[in-house]
């Protein structure tokens, strides 16, 4: 089946996913593009139904990705040029559109079975591309998991699914409050490392090697009071500029990959395995 009608119930369907009000409400999620479908699949996440359009491919390894799709039991469905177009959330369209359900966790689904777990805590973080850009360094970290604490933005957001290049279903990911977050880590005896700008302490002096949750807080005004006063470790990165503060997705990388540079070294970190 080809369709070809811009009026197709079936389109006008995959473009209401762009709203968060309709995808709750159907509980599904909208992964547009080659990357983001590949890692999706990789990684056992389940699509059921996948549009395309050939005319808008842009490499030679899109057919196998169909293919596995289909024996995968997603439903397969060709479009036109102007159809996939609607549909597209994207401004340049790979030819691919992917619903899937919307998977969520809770604190007790991450996995504690590490010696030395790696969380992520993100608090109240507010723009997609920020998250799904933090989602993407936790997955090149190898980090444990991620909590979203208090979270202001969709974790479903297309622009989330886009900008951590399908990272989205690589790391486990935890909805949670920054109560809930807190206790749980302290019930683990999961260190909290802060990010702030006014301690003393350099980030590259402190211990990342056991137990530790890095937490980053809110664009503008970073973490809150709770997480401050809850924090077992406060380090800042230094700030040699006018600004006293880094994008929180750049300071989440830095921060992420001094835990890094930390266990490899030490020998806790095979190349390629997560900690």
């Amino acid at each position: 089946m080809i369709i070809s009608s811009l009026t197709n119930q079936r389109v006008k369907d995959v473009v209401r996913l762009r709203n968060r009000r309709s995808r709750d409400r159907a509980e599904k999620l909208l992964i547009e593009g080659y990357r983001e479908l590949l890692r999706a699949v990789d990684n056992g996440y389940p699509i059921e139904e996948l549009f395309f359009c050939p005319e808008l491919f842009q490499g030679e390894n899109e057919e196998a990705l169909i293919s596995r799709l289909q024996g995968r039991g997603a439903q397969v469905v060709q479009t036109t040029d102007a159809v996939f177009r609607k549909m597209a959330y994207r401004d340049r369209p790979e030819g691919l559109i992917g619903i899937g359900p919307q998977v969520r966790r809770s604190l007790d689904d991450l996995d504690l079975s590490s010696a030395s777990p790696l969380f992520l805590a993100a608090e109240a973080i507010e723009k997609p591309g920020n998250l799904g850009t933090i989602l993407r360094s936790a997955d090149g970290a190898g980090a444990t998991g991620l909590i979203l604490c208090d979270r202001c933005t969709d974790l479903f957001n297309p622009n989330v699914v886009r900008a951590s290049i399908g990272t989205i279903f690589c790391v486990p990911v935890a909805d949670a409050s920054s109560e809930e977050a807190l206790a749980w880590l302290h019930e683990h005896q999961i260190r909290i490392l802060a990010a702030t700008p006014h301690s003393d302490r350099l980030y590259t002096e402190v211990d990342f090697t056991g137990p530790v949750a890095i937490s980053v807080g809110t664009e503008q005004y970073g973490l809150s009071e709770g997480w401050m006063q809850s924090a077992d470790l406060r380090v800042r990165i230094p700030m040699l500029g006018q600004v006293d503060s880094l994008n929180v997705a750049t300071a989440t990388a830095l921060l992420l990959y001094e835990a890094v540079r930390q266990r490899h070294g030490s020998g806790m970190l095979a190349p390629g395995a997560r900690p």
